[in-house]
């Protein structure tokens, strides 16, 4: 059986590589009677075990019924993909979402693709199967990253290459573990996108950013609203009004007149609440400068 290659490529490029072996589609027990490695076979739902590193902790339940009513009058179109564990057991690499919706329909096996993996690569191709299949919510991906990362002990670029994704993409996500618990909650339910996320970390004290997250909430604040009160809130002149230089008395800017008149050149003067204060003598070029130092030495 050949393998269709454009179903191949949506399934990413770490997906891919995983799954790629000249066994795929060969059916086959050993003398046992088990199946073994690189076999498709009809298994037993009760023997089929949950996938302890599966990222998706929600499955939306019209989406879930929908497949389950499909499955019922169609079958299941696309094995699941098992590693074969010891006792006749199997464990749960990809298709968490066929698995629940079959035994719903009321199946009792279902087909199965059987594999060889290890840890790392259990957690990555439950991952990628996720990501191109039922988009994950953001906290569940950037979950799943730092998994990837801290279990598996991979860089952020390695990362980057396994799940054919941005390393900005990956830093972006993780960035969010770093938000208060109340704003990873309000982003994994969706009652605020990635973009409100994003800006409410360039906020960076956790006090306001749960101020604002309350603002957004209670008043149904967009994105860009949300970016605009951050630039805002960031801002030194939003914090601190500019002081206002005192209003000259009129004694005072009669002197001023009267010296700019008599050096034939601007002249400031600057007076505080206190009583001090300066006086700026403009000058054009060195030989102005000359003129008014020759004037005041008269003086």
């Amino acid at each position: 059986m050949t393998t269709n290659k454009s179903t191949k490529k949506v399934l990413g490029r770490g997906l891919d590589a995983i799954l790629s072996s000249p066994d795929t589609d060969i059916t086959s027990k050993d003398i046992s009677g088990d199946y073994v490695a690189g076999a498709i076979a009809e298994l037993d739902v009760d023997k089929i075990d949950a996938n302890p590193f599966q990222p998706r902790t929600d499955f939306d339940k019209l989406s879930l019924q929908e497949l389950t009513e499909s499955i019922k009058t169609q079958g299941v179109i696309q094995p699941v993909t098992v590693r074969k564990m010891g006792r006749g057991h199997f464990q749960l690499i990809a298709g968490e979402r066929r698995l629940r919706a079959s035994i719903l329909a009321g199946l009792t096996s279902v087909p199965a693709f059987i594999r060889v993996a290890n840890d790392e690569q259990m957690l990555e191709m439950a991952l990628i199967e996720n990501i191109h299949r039922q988009n994950l919510n953001a906290i569940e991906v950037a979950i799943s990253y730092k998994r990837l990362i801290d279990e598996c002990a991979l860089t952020q670029e390695k990362l980057s290459e396994k799940v054919g994704k941005n390393r900005t993409t990956i830093t972006n996500f993780l960035r969010l573990l770093k938000l208060p618990p109340e704003i990873q909650i309000a982003l994994r339910d969706g009652t605020i996108s990635m973009g409100h996320a994003r800006a409410l970390l360039s906020i960076g004290q956790e006090g306001s950013q749960l101020r604002l997250l309350k603002l957004i909430l209670d008043e149904g604040m967009s994105v860009r609203q949300v970016e605009q009160m951050v630039r805002n809130m960031n801002s030194p002149a939003s914090s601190k009004k500019k002081r206002k230089t005192p209003a000259l008395p009129e004694k005072y800017k009669k002197i001023s007149s009267e010296l700019s008149h008599h050096l034939d050149t601007k002249v400031s003067l600057r007076r505080s609440n206190s009583g001090a204060g300066s006086i700026v003598i403009s000058f054009k070029d060195d030989e102005g400068l000359a003129r008014v130092v020759s004037i005041l030495e008269k003086k």
